[in-house]
């Protein structure tokens, strides 16, 4: 009985990869389905299991643990992420002046890609009905301007071939692009850097004589109107790695097993003059099921994964911080379960 209770649990809870598939793959821990099992749904339950770990935080990257959910709810947060947390971006595009080789639509896509640093929550949604393209306010518009012209360095040796020598700024990168405050913009940001937040995007190559001469209108939106709008470069989730050594490994087949895995997942430990492989770090673990190809060590060992444990990995496109991504996509969440709960009410009442 304690064998079958503990298959059950197995299935319920852990993901399997086995040398010819994946087991245990869908969530099967709904009410009724498991005989001595109560999987009705229970807030206090949730609350005890629920937490989130934060793991690393930099500038650009969030790394944390989020366990005790199921994937449709970790899936529909990195969603949120990727397309539903509001950004500033170049929307409008008015060149007065383009004698570069690149046509005006590519250009125009180009700088719409370029990242703005600026804070979404300080600006509304730009409401374009009854108002012209070109019109815009301080509340939901950022006006940016790029005027650049190549010219010949009079400075440049006569034997150079080298264009970095023989001109000057042939090379538009987006450090070129100015911010131009729009009312009261240059007072209420006047501690903050609105701009592209990489200032070595290339943008065109010029040669004398060329120049471009743009205006640049950015706007609040979300990424799944446009990917510039996405305020990441990835978001991302995995399965928390569990990794079983059915049988002490020892000698060179325990050297044999360290070498199948990820650098830090299997260590070698000295037991009495002997090398021992435990299990050091099973998180270092990418998934790879190379041991399964050693017919004398794929018996030995359990590849798995822990059904409710999420590792996600948020990457900053640099316009707002990786930890404040996070706290915007756990509002947009929260709003959408309202707006869910809202619509229940109003039809049980209809």
């Amino acid at each position: 009985m304690a064998t079958v209770r503990q298959n059950v649990e197995e299935i319920r809870s852990r993901v399997i990869l086995g040398e010819f598939g994946v087991r245990n793959v869908h969530s099967t821990d709904f009410p009724g389905n498991y005989p001595g099992y109560d999987d009705t749904w229970d807030m206090q339950e949730f609350q005890k299991k629920f937490r989130i770990d934060m793991v690393s935080l930099d500038d650009a990257t969030l790394e944390f643990d989020m366990v005790g959910i199921d994937a449709a709810l970790a899936n529909a947060f990195r969603r949120i992420l990727i397309a539903e947390v509001p950004t500033m971006a170049i929307e409008k595009v008015f060149v007065y002046n383009n004698t570069s080789i690149v046509q005006d639509e590519v250009l125009a896509h180009r700088l719409g890609l370029v990242p703005i640093k600026a804070d979404p929550r300080l600006f509304e949604y730009r409401n374009s009905e009854g108002a012209a393209e070109e019109e815009g306010s301080e509340i939901d518009t950022i006006q940016l301007h790029l005027k650049i012209k190549c010219t010949r360095n009079p400075r440049a040796s006569k034997e150079s071939s080298d264009p970095r020598e023989l001109y000057l700024n042939h090379m538009v990168y987006s450090g070129d692009i100015k911010w131009a405050p729009i009312g009261n913009q240059a007072d209420v940001f006047a501690e903050s850097r609105i701009g592209p937040v990489h200032d070595d995007i290339l943008i065109a190559q010029l040669r004398p004589g060329q120049e471009l001469d743009i205006v640049m209108h950015c706007v609040k939106g979300l990424g799944k109107d446009h990917a510039k709008f996405s305020p990441v470069a990835t978001a991302s989730y995995r399965l928390l790695p569990e990794i079983t050594l059915m049988e002490r490994l020892t000698g060179e087949k325990a050297a044999r097993l360290q070498r199948c895995f990820s650098p830090g997942v299997i260590r070698l430990e000295d037991v009495d003059g002997e090398q021992v492989a435990v299990v050091a770090n099973s998180r270092l673990d990418t998934c790879t099921r190379e041991v399964l190809r050693h017919d004398d060590l794929k018996n030995v060992v359990k590849l798995g994964r822990v059904r409710d444990h999420f590792i996600f990995m948020v990457e900053s496109t640099g316009i707002l911080p990786p930890d404040v991504l996070v706290t915007e996509a756990i509002k947009v969440l929260m709003t959408k379960c309202q707006r869910f709960l809202n619509e229940l009410d109003s039809t049980e009442m209809d």
